[in-house]
């Protein structure tokens, strides 16, 4: 079984291959249960479980974390061996450590942690654009021959998950200066980088509700023809991406900087 959240389509992708390839069930995280995980069972009758996820600069997504921590889990998912998969832009320094942390503290047996590179999408800060068409083009290509090796690392070991074999083979990848990036930076972008109030829509909004529409976590509300933002945002940036007059915008953060939806289908 995978669970996944995507912001913008490369972790969707790299979920559905996965899915096809290993022929497994996968169900993408409603808003629902990453608001209200406490209130939740999730289920399986397989095996393995993979949660599939983007790097948040250089770790887990705070939403997908504390869906992680709190959700309830059935037999089946409890006995499973869990599997990450995560797509980042170029690096996902220790997001792999800190999964596992939240898996072990649950009594959870943890399989691979697997990396795919995937065009970038955050744009919310100085020096942070998305990729050039090129490179997007690139990246969207090499991640085919990458999501092939995880498939076949998984089948490797998914017929042995007694122990009888060696384990699974973590990808990550990893740019240097790890322990800082996941120790430090994030902590600090999670605390004080990750507010919606900076979103509003600008003059272009022709109030076509498409932000509201796409948000994964409901979080968007239309009043008198403009989109207002909630407190329950995930920084996902999908509004900010699929907008297609690229109305929306972060203070002045966004202010000339692209767009990329994943193309991949």
């Amino acid at each position: 079984m995978i669970f996944y959240f995507s912001g913008n389509g490369n972790t969707r992708h790299a979920a559905l291959e996965l899915g096809r390839q290993l022929d497994l069930a996968v169900h993408e995280l409603s808003p629902a249960e990453l608001l209200h995980p406490d209130t939740v069972t999730l289920h399986t009758n397989e095996p393995i479980v993979i949660w599939a996820f983007p790097t948040y600069s250089w770790g887990v997504p705070p939403v997908v974390a504390r869906l992680m921590k709190h959700v309830h889990l059935d037999d089946t998912m409890t006995a499973a061996t869990h599997i990450m998969l995560t797509t980042c832009g170029d690096d996902m320094g220790y997001t792999d450590r800190q999964w596992r942390r939240i898996m072990h503290r649950r009594g959870l047996k943890t399989g691979g942690a697997y990396a795919v590179i995937m065009p970038n999408t955050y744009t919310l800060m100085k020096g942070f654009d998305v990729d050039s068409p090129a490179l997007a083009k690139e990246k969207l290509k090499a991640s085919a021959s990458r999501i092939e090796a995880i498939v076949a690392d998984i089948r490797r070991t998914a017929e042995h998950l007694d122990g009888s074999t060696p384990a699974y083979t973590d990808m990550p990848v990893r740019l240097g200066w790890s322990w800082a990036k996941s120790g430090i930076v994030y902590p600090w972008f999670v605390r004080f980088a990750m507010s919606p109030r900076p979103f509003h829509s600008n003059e272009g909004c022709i109030s076509c509700c498409k932000c509201a529409r796409e948000c994964p976590m409901a979080n968007i509300e239309m009043i008198d023809g403009r989109p207002q933002w909630g407190k329950h945002c995930a920084l996902c940036l999908r509004c900010y991406h699929a907008c297609p007059r690229h109305a929306v915008a972060y203070s002045t953060a966004t202010s000339g900087k692209g767009q990329y939806l994943c193309p991949l289908k």
